[in-house]
């Protein structure tokens, strides 16, 4: 275990950048200074995401994290702040790599959208062929 009071993490996702601090505490998430679930609202599913490499740690208890999260939407911000813990905790103690690893939790997850191209609709569609 690092003897830091509190040990610091970036993790990203699309657009979404997250800083994540981990400090000794009951297991309570803040997300720019309001509560997770008061965050990301009424979506299950992105809050067990978050949690996850704090349950495979089987560190949800023992830390509280607070995050400070920019760009994308809110399922890409979840993301960057589920990289950012698992990216923290790594810092925190070297053998949880082998089970963080094992999740794909310390990759980032590069794919961000195509740039628009001119003479197209989007990036890859095309207007409307009309042949007469």
């Amino acid at each position: 275990m690092a003897d830091l009071k509190e040990i610091m993490a970036t993790g990203r996702r699309k657009c979404a950048i997250a800083v994540v601090k981990l400090v000794k505490g009951k297991g309570r998430i803040f997300v720019n200074g309001k509560k997770l679930a008061d965050y990301i609202g009424n979506m299950p599913s992105v809050e067990m995401m978050i949690y996850r490499p704090l349950v495979l740690t089987e560190n949800q208890d023992k830390f509280d994290v607070r995050v400070k999260a920019v760009g994308g939407g809110i399922v890409a911000q979840a993301a960057a702040i589920r990289h950012a813990i698992s990216r923290a905790l790594l810092k925190s103690n070297e053998e949880y790599k082998t089970v963080l690893k094992a999740e794909g939790l310390l990759t980032r997850d590069a794919r961000v959208k195509e740039r628009k191209k001119y003479g197209r609709k989007r990036a890859r569609k095309r207007f409307q062929f009309s042949k007469r």
